[in-house]
């Protein structure tokens, strides 16, 4: 499922391409309306059928399986999912993604049961439903008919652990391989540490919020055939923890990816310019047999050309590691962190801290205390002229010229 408002591009794209590689399962995805929609880091989506056109091609019944990635919070849209979650998809299998969790938890599926969602959200929905026992430290937890994930990436054991249930477990670790996932745990969920919030994640996480996401543009160019699991591992991370904006840029209107979904580009590969810093090409198809369409727009605007994915393995690896590699090991391992990723190899290359946004950081600060200092110095010479003048405007003997006297009579003017 995917809201009016869009959804988590991870949350929605993984679980579509895990199911979908199995060759078992015909996937779809589903809106209220059907029309773009923004996935986050600037992909935008067109879904396959609305609510309507999926109960007339299922003849009523409900989806076998449905996938509720965490959409952003949209009053509209927020009710037709709520609703149609309670009416429909509650009569199959519902595996909510993340904070997903929190359109399941409205609409009553988790009530009495244990479930989990991501760290960073789970003190707050244990507050706004209370009636749920929720769970840290679990990558998913299966409770009949509704089986919860906790953050993006555990969204593949999740996945994995429907896959079980509906196609057998060697169907599960198959899909697995093809995807690249190392941390498959047959018929029971991996543990993974109760992750918090630490000063140094904050720390770093503002610095990029607030002095590098508006600095730095990635370029993310769309081929036909990329796959789905390929695209959320560029988009997701930079958006997720906000070192760098993402823009989806093709060379036609829309986008087929391996397992059929359409996506619109927000701009075309002939009009990239420098204000784009760094062309990145997901896919292991386009890395193969690399367009020279797309080396010489790069040359044009004189930025960096990156395919990642020249070799096979879990498609967040690379990125992981050129984001280590090009911004800084911390921001590459809050990455990690905010993903819920068991283990990525992020090398050893980049910088040991976020110095960019630090010096960015310094350099505000500095220019708001010369700032506040000339505020001061002008107020207090604007007060001084004031006091001079009115000290000039005073007779010697200190009365006002043409008032009264301390008594209150009139005193005679010259």
């Amino acid at each position: 499922m995917v809201g009016n408002a869009g959804s988590n591009v991870a949350d929605t794209l993984v679980p579509y391409d895990v199911l979908a590689s199995t060759g078992r399962f015909n996937v779809y995805t589903v809106a209220p309306e059907r029309r773009p929609v923004p996935l986050l880091g600037g992909l935008d989506l067109v879904p396959d059928l609305d609510f309507a056109q999926l109960s007339t091609r299922l003849g009523g019944r409900a989806p076998d399986v449905t996938v509720v990635p965490e959409m952003p919070s949209d009053e509209d849209s927020d009710r037709r999912v709520i609703g149609w979650l309670r009416s429909t998809a509650s009569r199959g299998l519902v595996l909510s993604v993340c904070t997903g969790a929190r359109l399941a938890a409205d609409a009553g599926l988790l009530d009495g049961r244990e479930a989990t969602t991501h760290w960073y959200r789970l003190s707050g929905l244990q507050d706004a439903h209370p009636a749920v026992h929720w769970r840290r430290g679990v990558r998913y937890i299966d409770d009949g008919n509704v089986i919860t994930t906790g953050g993006l990436l555990s969204s593949v054991d999740g996945t994995l652990r429907v896959i079980e249930r509906l196609a057998g477990t060697d169907t599960a670790a198959a899909a697995a391989r093809t995807v690249g996932w190392r941390h498959y745990s047959p018929g029971a969920p991996a543990r993974m540490p109760e992750s918090r919030l630490s000063p140094s994640n904050a720390i770093v996480h503002l610095l990029n919020l607030g002095f590098r996401s508006n600095n730095s543009t990635l370029g993310v160019v769309l081929t036909g055939g990329v796959g789905e699991l390929e695209l959320a591992s560029i988009f997701s991370p930079y958006a997720e923890v906000k070192a760098a904006r993402t823009v989806a840029i093709a060379s036609t209107a829309t986008v087929r990816s391996r397992h059929g979904l359409t996506f619109v580009p927000r701009r075309r590969l002939a009009d990239v310019g420098d204000d784009v810093d760094r062309l990145m090409v997901p896919g292991t198809t386009a890395a193969a047999s690399p367009d020279p369409a797309i080396a010489a727009a790069a040359r044009r605007a004189g930025v960096p050309l990156e395919y990642p994915h020249r070799r096979p393995g879990f498609a967040f690896d690379p990125v992981l590691s050129s984001m280590a590699r090009t911004f800084d090991r911390p921001t590459a391992r809050w990455t990690r962190k905010i993903l819920e990723y068991p283990a990525a190899d992020l090398g050893t290359s980049g910088s040991s801290w976020p110095w960019t946004p630090t010096l960015r950081l310094v350099l505000f600060g500095l220019v708001g205390v010369v700032a506040l200092a000339i505020v001061r110095i002008t107020a207090r010479l604007i007060m001084t002229g004031s006091l001079r003048s009115r000290s000039a405007d005073r007779p010697a003997d200190g009365t006002p010229s043409g008032g009264r006297d301390s008594l209150g009579e009139d005193k005679e003017m010259p």
